[in-house]
């Protein structure tokens, strides 16, 4: 028994499914490793959606729909070039076919993003950047879902 679990650490065979259980376990950790560098993106792109957004409308004086489509925007940019080169390793995602999924899964959040902030802010009465809050929430759950797809094409 430890001879077996020996092998299967240095990769070797132990007969029967102990590859298959250990080719299991290492897909599962992928994934695991690459929602981390997800989360991570999403922060530090959070954070550049959040600041500008604050930024523009208070300091710059723009009416925050505009100023959420700006900050959205330039927070695309960075998720872009992080997704690409960090979070989902190995990605094909520089072709022409990517960049266009990818393109549209940021115009279809950025119509969310702006929807809800539109129905939070005006509709509801929430304070802008706490409704930036609750729609940054909804629009990563898409995000991750329509950004590995669009990248893995």
């Amino acid at each position: 028994m430890i001879l077996r679990g020996l092998l299967i650490l240095i990769g070797g065979r132990a007969g029967g499914d102990g590859l298959k259980v250990e080719t299991q376990k290492n897909k599962k950790m992928e994934k695991l490793k690459e929602i981390i560098r997800f989360m991570v993106n999403g922060f530090i792109s959070f954070l550049v959606d959040y600041g500008l957004l604050y930024g523009l409308t208070e300091f710059m004086g723009l009416y925050y729909l505009i100023s959420s489509a700006l900050s959205f925007t330039a927070s695309v940019a960075v998720n872009y070039l992080i997704c690409v080169f960090w979070v989902f390793e190995g990605v094909k995602g520089t072709g022409r076919r990517s960049r266009l999924a990818f393109i549209a899964s940021s115009l279809a959040g950025l119509g969310i993003n702006q929807g809800l902030m539109w129905v939070l802010v005006d509709k509801i009465g929430i304070y802008y950047m706490a409704a930036k809050i609750i729609s940054t929430v909804v629009v990563m759950f898409w995000n991750y879902v329509m950004k590995k797809k669009a990248l893995t094409m």
